[in-house]
């Protein structure tokens, strides 16, 4: 077992960082994380620090819980060592998926508020359109276009009442889902109104 005065680190921890890395083992979180793919990898702190391009002293500050690595960095280190991470629940234990890369953008190219639940309401007609004679040329363009129109409450409480009257949805839908969702309510509304036009 080693001792504080056999410990004669090249990387400058302080006594403290000495003590606690003595008294393992322990949850090691981000910096046992960081020391355990360098364990799989069979390299120095020196060695990890050539492989990602940073100082061997960032790898230390790492390792004693200084500083963390960014995710990205944290990703890259555990691609290197052939692991991967997963996100669980707390409560429940079930796995949780990043958001879908692949999620439906408003009309300028921005991704939608990731806290908002997307509704699909027809065909996108401006604001202020939609009581007036243009309103018909508008979602007859974009419908031809595939442009739905996507509604999303700001409100924390409207949120909560529609999420506890239909669920929370797991993601954002992608562009495809909400065209699909737009022209679906296309069909409903012909087979209704059809239906009374014929009777």
């Amino acid at each position: 077992m080693r001792t504080n005065e056999e410990w004669t680190p090249d990387c400058g921890w302080t006594t403290a960082e000495v003590e606690a890395y003595l008294l393992g083992p322990f949850e090691g979180g981000t910096p046992g994380l960081v020391r355990r793919i360098r364990r799989i990898l069979d390299v120095s702190q020196r060695g990890l620090a050539a492989l990602i391009g940073v100082s061997q002293s960032v790898v230390a500050r790492w390792e004693t819980g200084r500083t963390s690595p960014r995710v990205s960095v944290m990703e890259e280190l555990m691609r290197l060592a052939g692991l991967r991470g997963t996100v669980h629940d707390v409560e429940t234990g079930t796995q949780v998926e990043p958001m879908r890369d692949d999620g439906d953008r408003d009309r300028r190219g921005r991704r939608y508020p990731a806290h908002v639940d997307l509704r699909v309401m027809g065909w996108y007609v401006p604001r202020g359109l939609d009581c007036t004679l243009d309103a018909g040329r508008w979602r007859i363009r974009s419908r031809r276009r595939l442009e739905p129109a996507i509604r999303y409450d700001t409100s924390a409480y409207q949120r909560r009442r529609w999420r506890m009257a239909f669920g929370t949805p797991v993601d954002h839908p992608s562009r495809h889902q909400h065209v699909a969702e737009a022209q679906h309510l296309d069909e409903a509304w012909e087979e209704r109104f059809g239906r009374r036009r014929a009777a």
